[in-house]
């Protein structure tokens, strides 16, 4: 339990420190390339959703995120899945959440600064290490839901078809012992 307590807390203070140096070192809306044509830093002022969808909606996200963080953090404390992916996954969204959640809080806007802007016209979204998070997790999360149900339905097959040889013995049995007392 610890151990997630540990990724949630890192996650947050990842994404906080990553965010206070673009704040400190690169000029509001303006790039800092790492990858020339590839990558680049490029801080600006993020009042919407993930990627900037739907801006001047400060409240309904503030209160979403929290219901969010809220009832994955119940769920991982209570309800917690075997599975250290599934764990994992849900604590790098909490934390992600809870970075991008202190930005709203404290700025009223969150700041992104991660541009790959090798493909301009497939991708123009500028995000952060807190988006990163909650969508690395996201996709962990999702890979683990299909391997889990992959995993259940070949176990629920093998389970039937025990059970089908079973049937199958047992009839077996009770055809021989019908055919011995006919004898």
């Amino acid at each position: 339990m610890w151990v997630w307590l540990l990724v949630i807390l890192g996650s947050v203070i990842f994404d906080q420190a990553t965010k206070w140096l673009v704040v400190s070192f690169i000029p509001y809306q303006e790039s800092v390339p790492l990858i020339d044509g590839v990558f680049e830093f490029t801080y600006i002022k993020n009042e919407g959703a993930a990627f900037g969808m739907l801006s001047d909606n400060r409240w309904v996200f503030m209160v979403v995120s929290t219901v969010a963080i809220a009832a994955l953090l119940v769920y991982l404390w209570k309800f917690r899945p075997e599975s250290k992916w599934a764990c994992t996954a849900i604590a790098m969204i909490i934390g992600g959440g809870i970075g991008n959640m202190i930005d709203r809080v404290r700025l009223g806007y969150v700041i992104d600064f991660l541009n790959f802007c090798a493909f301009p016209n497939l991708w123009m979204w500028i995000f952060n290490v807190a988006d990163a998070f909650v969508c690395v997790g996201g996709g962990i999360l999702f890979v683990w839901c299909i391997i889990s149900i992959v995993q259940e339905g070949k176990a629920a097959a093998k389970e039937k078809k025990s059970a089908a040889v079973t049937d199958a013995q047992v009839e077996e049995k009770v055809e021989n012992n019908e055919n011995n007392e006919n004898k």
